[in-house]
């Protein structure tokens, strides 16, 4: 594997610890601008529909630019808006910057997704994806607890300024590390034409497969949004035991990433399907058991495991079926990533705000997995193989 890939998923642990630490700051931003909890979570969902706008925006913004010069510029604004972030005393002020911080992760996102999988053979792009995606688990790991600390002892701004200045060795390491080329002209192919690529991206083939990543990824960020919250109200652990947890997620997560990587070239549909079917049971399973702790802490990393692998395979089925966009295959990839992760917070905030309870959210998660199982299957019902096709561990997603 190439070291510039690794590059890739170092700066993607940056800009992932700023997209998943609210979970663990939820509390302290709402009491410190003096706006209501599920007013805190929709700075998650801001992110989230930066990521969706601006993931083929800022695709097509960049398509012509050197890979190294677009990574650079997103990075720039990135490491810029989380200052600003840091030092306003205004939500309003704060909900654009996470807008914009999401724009230049979205750019990020597409153009680094694209130019790992173009440095490696078909038989490794699995493993490439799983690289830079592992950067998000590593986040969850490392960071986002990291930035639960922080927040607890110093106040959530200094977990802000922490992610500006993690961000900086990234920036270094891609301006030594990454190749300076074009996406469509680094092995001499001819560039594809936006309207060629818009077509393979709205085939029959890929629909589902996007829709399908939006709502898991909906289900996943449903509960991860107000993971703090359900744990310190609902399970009755403290607030210490916060990053603990996030940790946990995060470990599992991390493992999810790295059995997606290994296993997904080879069996893509075994591996989705057998993590969209476990994650319906095991949302449902911490509804109804998230009032013990114990089971609680047994369930996250379960969960984390099962939902960043299922994940990452789907994105790598994306690619796999887009050849013939490689502009904007990583950029749909994060888009349907992202639409998930504004409407399961959102819909989460919606049931807490209904009154049904801190268990809401994770019900509301299990709800989404339902509707992910019920379109994957009523593809693979509805679609046969054709004469000449690609077939793939026997079956199709």
């Amino acid at each position: 594997m190439p070291f510039a890939v690794y590059v890739l998923g170092l700066a993607v642990f940056a800009q992932g610890t700023s997209e998943f630490m609210l979970s663990g700051l939820l509390s302290g931003i709402a009491a410190d601008l003096g706006v209501s909890l599920s007013a805190a979570g929709l700075l998650t969902s801001a992110f989230a529909v930066g990521m969706v706008v601006g993931a083929p925006v800022m695709a097509l913004a960049g398509r012509t630019w050197p890979r190294r010069r677009a990574l650079l510029l997103f990075l720039a604004v990135f490491v810029a808006v989380h200052a600003v972030g840091a030092l306003t005393p205004s939500y309003g002020v704060l909900l654009a910057t996470r807008f914009v911080g999401a724009l230049a992760n979205a750019g990020f996102w597409a153009v680094a997704l694209s130019t790992a999988v173009a440095m490696v053979p078909d038989r490794l792009k699995g493993r490439a994806a799983a690289v830079v995606v592992g950067g998000v688990t590593v986040a969850c790991v490392v960071g986002v607890p990291a930035g639960a600390v922080l927040g607890e002892r110093w106040g959530w701004r200094s977990a802000f300024w922490a992610v500006a200045i993690v961000s900086l060795p990234a920036f270094l390491a891609v301006l030594r590390s990454i190749p300076g080329g074009r996406s469509a002209t680094d092995a001499g192919a001819a560039p594809v034409s936006v309207r060629d690529e818009l077509r393979v991206l709205t085939g029959p083939r890929l629909r589902p497969v996007l829709l399908t990543m939006a709502l898991v990824q909906g289900a996943t960020f449903c509960t991860f949004s107000y993971l703090e919250p359900l744990l310190t109200r609902e399970s009755g652990l403290g607030a210490g035991w916060v990053p603990v947890a996030l940790a946990l997620f995060g470990a599992g997560a991390f493992a999810g990433v790295t059995v997606a990587g290994r296993y997904t070239d080879a069996h893509p549909v075994a591996v989705v399907a057998t993590g969209m079917s476990a994650l319906t049971v095991g949302w449902a399973a911490l509804a109804l058991t998230a009032g013990s702790p114990v089971l609680a802490l047994v369930l996250v990393p379960l969960l984390g495991l099962l939902a960043f692998g299922t994940g990452t395979a789907l994105i790598t089925r994306v690619l796999s079926l887009a050849p013939g966009a490689p502009t904007l295959a990583g950029a749909s990839s994060t888009t349907a990533f992202n639409l998930g992760a504004t409407v399961g917070p959102w819909a989460g905030g919606l049931a807490l705000g209904a009154g049904f309870g801190y268990r809401a959210p994770v019900g509301v998660s299990a709800l989404l997995m339902v509707a992910a199982v019920f379109v994957a299957a009523t593809t693979a019902k509805s679609r046969r193989p054709r004469a000449g096709e690609r077939r793939l561990s026997g079956t199709r997603l």
